[in-house]
């Protein structure tokens, strides 16, 4: 039987760096929209996987990189904590109309500089027309413009941001590394036939690939050579060794898998922070990390090359960095989603594919971590089943009765099954993990589109049904329907209303949709 050890406090340092993130005032970084804009201006021409690849590359080699006093898990999203990147290519008309007002929003309020102002609203000027809110309300035929304008199919959040709901195959990349993906990128590269539209979408498609993991490999380097450089800085011998530490680290993993545990965290926060520095997607969740790590866990545990506390700390600084991490969304959007919700999940607990429980030691490190820091990311998920020990739910309810809503609960008993009558993988209905607030996946395997779509107002629908097809919100009439509420002598033909209508906005919602990505 697996023994809890005492939860231990945090410590002055993650106290520290937790505080300081918490206390920064939410800002907007320019830098990103500046070199995307660039990117985009030069590369007219180019197909537009190949002027994204470019616009992050400049990026990654551009922006602004530091690392905290005391931080042993290093990257930044943008120039300070808590300042959010701006994502011009998805939608940006909306900034120049509320630049004003968003320190005066009543919740996620954000405060930007005159200057910065003032360089948006000309960033803004050269992307009217061009990004995808623009792109994909022109594939949209009148009737469906006027469907997400009355907002009982709202499709906002994906007209003006990339969407996510995923988690990639973080085991892959423990076990191959950067360059291992690389070789890989090559090997498919040099089959493409050049000869027809497919081999030329194919090849732009690999080139970018090719591109974007360079730059990611430069990305890290680049905390590898600050890291040498404030060390040779630094005047406290313990810290100068950190640093050392930290470039060491960055130079394999830039390159080679991860050698062990420390090392394996990093490059998966670095995953996790490069995914949200290209796109600007909530829900991009780190998936089973007490599976995918815990053998580097175990080996370092058991050789002595790490401890428990070492090891919790190391957890924690890599919370913190999840809460640095910030989205600025139009206030149309954000009234409805209030909290700055990036939905960061980490998923614990659950099973193995031959259904054993598949909780370890590690689980026990993740859950005690979070429940220390009391953070509202990442999303922390446990799966439960029946087979789940005792021990290890009440240290899920230690931390629930701290009050800040973590972790939620996803129950395999149900979800296995039906992931199977689906026509998913037993092995991979055995491995999939949340993705955002309340939705799954199989991690490297699916996500987006199954989970994360526009959103349908059932309601609206509904009283629509009891109202001919006339929505009240509106004042419009979308679909005439099978009479009003009155006219009813029995529940069949209620339903039968309701059917009509809903038939309808559920096809309408995939067309807008398919607009969408379409435009992408």
């Amino acid at each position: 039987m697996m023994t809890r050890e005492k939860t231990r406090e945090v410590t002055e340092r993650i106290a520290s760096l937790r505080e300081r993130v918490l206390s920064a005032k939410p800002g907007v970084c320019t830098e990103r929209a500046r070199y995307y804009t660039e990117v985009y201006k030069e590369n007219e021409d180019q197909p537009v996987i190949i002027k994204r690849a470019l616009a992050l590359k400049k990026t990654l080699e551009k922006m602004t990189i530091f690392i905290d006093e005391g931080e042993l898990i290093v990257g930044n999203h943008s120039s300070a904590h808590r300042a959010a990147p701006i994502f011009p290519e998805y939608a940006v008309d909306w900034l120049p109309e509320e630049m004003d007002e968003l320190d005066k929003r009543p919740g996620d309020a954000f405060y930007i500089t005159e200057e910065h102002k003032q360089e948006l609203t000309r960033i803004a000027h050269w992307w009217k027309g061009k990004v995808l809110w623009d792109r994909g309300r022109a594939l949209m035929s009148q009737e469906l413009r006027d469907l997400q304008d009355s907002a009982i199919i709202k499709a906002t959040g994906n007209l003006t941001s990339g969407d996510a709901h995923i988690a990639v195959d973080f085991y892959k990349i423990l076990e191959v590394g950067l360059s291992g993906y690389f070789q890989e990128i090559e090997e498919h590269h040099r089959l493409v036939d050049r000869s027809d539209r497919e081999g030329i979408k194919k090849d732009a498609f690999y080139t970018a690939l090719a591109m974007g993991l360079k730059s990611f490999q430069t990305f890290i380097r680049r905390y590898r050579d600050l890291a040498i450089y404030l060390s040779k800085e630094s005047k406290d011998p313990d810290r100068e060794k950190e640093l050392q530490t930290i470039a060491g680290h960055c130079d394999v993993i830039a390159e080679q898998p991860p050698q062990d545990f420390y090392q394996a965290l990093q490059l998966v926060y670095f995953v996790q922070l490069i995914l949200q520095i290209e796109s600007n997607g909530h829900s991009v969740s780190l998936g089973r990390l007490d599976q995918y790590l815990y053998p580097f866990y175990q080996r370092d545990l058991t050789s002595g090359k790490i401890t428990r506390e070492f090891a919790s700390e190391l957890l924690e600084n890599t919370w913190v960095k999840l809460l640095s991490v910030n989205k600025i969304r139009p206030w149309s959007h954000t009234r409805f989603s209030a909290g700055g919700p990036l939905y960061q999940n980490v998923t614990i607990g659950g099973q193995t594919p031959d259904g054993k429980d598949a909780v370890n030691a590690l689980s026990f490190l993740v859950l005690e971590s979070v429940g220390n820091m009391k953070l509202t990311q990442p999303n922390l998920s446990v799966r439960f089943h029946r087979g789940i020990s005792e021990e290890f739910m009440m240290a899920c309810m230690n931390v629930v009765e701290k009050g800040f809503g973590m972790p939620s609960f996803n129950n395999d008993e149900v979800v296995i099954p039906e992931l199977i009558n689906l026509g998913v993988e037993p092995e991979d209905a055995y491995n999939y993990s949340a993705i955002g607030c309340i939705e799954i996946a199989v991690p490297g395997k699916w996500g987006y589109r199954c989970t994360g779509m526009s959103f349908l107002n059932l309601m609206r629908v509904f009283l629509a049904a009891l109202h001919d097809g006339y929505d009240s919100e509106s004042g419009h009439t979308f679909l005439k329907g099978k009479g009003k509420f009155s006219d009813f002598s029995s529940y069949d033909e209620l339903f039968e209303a309701w059917q009509h209508q809903i038939r309808y906005y559920t096809r309408k919602t995939v067309e807008i949709d398919a607009a969408v990505d379409t435009a992408l």
